[in-house]
């Protein structure tokens, strides 16, 4: 069985939970694209999404 992933509605993280084990937020099916952040203080993107850690994260989430 394949696996679904899923993104937080809130703070965008991909998890496989129906719950964001970041910020406990819901989670969609529905999101597009995905980013890796390793170092979350030196990059740029993550500063510009508002991301403080690191991990995967969906571009955009509906």
């Amino acid at each position: 069985m394949a696996t679904t992933f899923r993104a937080c509605k809130s703070c965008s993280a991909v998890t496989e939970d129906t719950e964001c084990n970041i910020c406990g937020s819901p989670t969609s099916r529905e999101w597009q694209g995905y980013i890796i952040i390793v170092d979350h203080t030196k990059s740029e993107i993550a500063r510009r999404m508002g991301i403080e850690t690191n991990g995967k994260f969906a571009l955009r989430v509906r």
